[in-house]
């Protein structure tokens, strides 16, 4: 039986057809058991990339959105610019409280960074989590269910490559293991540094 308690997938089959794996690292995945067998062996194996894919589709949006917060905010520095500080913060807000408003000044902020650091990506993946994707005043475009993990996965991952440049397997496993406590109903303060920002229960 998983322990990953917040994970409502029963097999990894679920996941699966919402995320692509590699071909390299497919071998590492038994789609008809718990995900949380293929997440462990990707880890092994180190195809540490394709764990948190599957990871972050796996959690509910608000603690996905979440380990995505802890792992930009891990990077997080004095060098920060202004507008990714405004996403990280936007998307730390949301996940306190996921209204419309703060839901929209992530959007703006996603679109402000230019999706290129882990906090626009955080801030992209709370502005996909639900409302429209497209502007205020068009036609809704409601965004598919498993739109927000992908950015969550992108936002992991890029702070994993610019946490540790050189080593980047090292940053990967923190993060991941930051993902698992998530997943076992903890905060995500496991093996991270710490912060302000806690995430309230649902």
């Amino acid at each position: 039986m998983t322990d990953l308690i917040k994970i409502q997938a029963t097999t990894a089959a679920e996941l699966l057809q919402y995320v692509d794996i590699s071909e390299e690292a497919s071998g590492y995945v038994i789609p008809d058991t718990a995900p949380e067998i293929s997440i462990n062996q990707l880890m092994e194996a180190g195809f540490f990339a394709d764990a948190v894919k599957l990871l972050a589709l796996g959690l509910p949006k608000r603690e996905s959105v979440w380990w995505a917060c802890l792992c930009a905010r891990d990077i997080h520095g004095p060098q920060t610019d202004e507008d990714n500080t405004g996403a990280l913060v936007a998307a730390e807000s949301w996940v306190k409280s996921p209204t419309e408003e703060r839901r929209l000044n992530c959007k703006g902020y996603a679109e402000k960074t230019r999706y290129k650091t882990p906090a626009s990506w955080a801030a992209t993946a709370a502005a996909w989590s639900h409302g429209s994707l497209s502007d205020p005043g068009e036609p809704a475009i409601e965004p598919p269910a498993h739109l927000y993990a992908h950015a969550v996965a992108g936002s992991v991952t890029l702070a994993a490559v610019l946490s540790n440049p050189v080593n980047a397997e090292k940053s990967f496993q923190r993060f991941l293991q930051q993902g698992l406590d998530l997943a076992r109903g903890g905060n995500g303060k496991t093996a991270a540094r710490a912060t302000e920002n806690q995430l309230v229960e649902s």
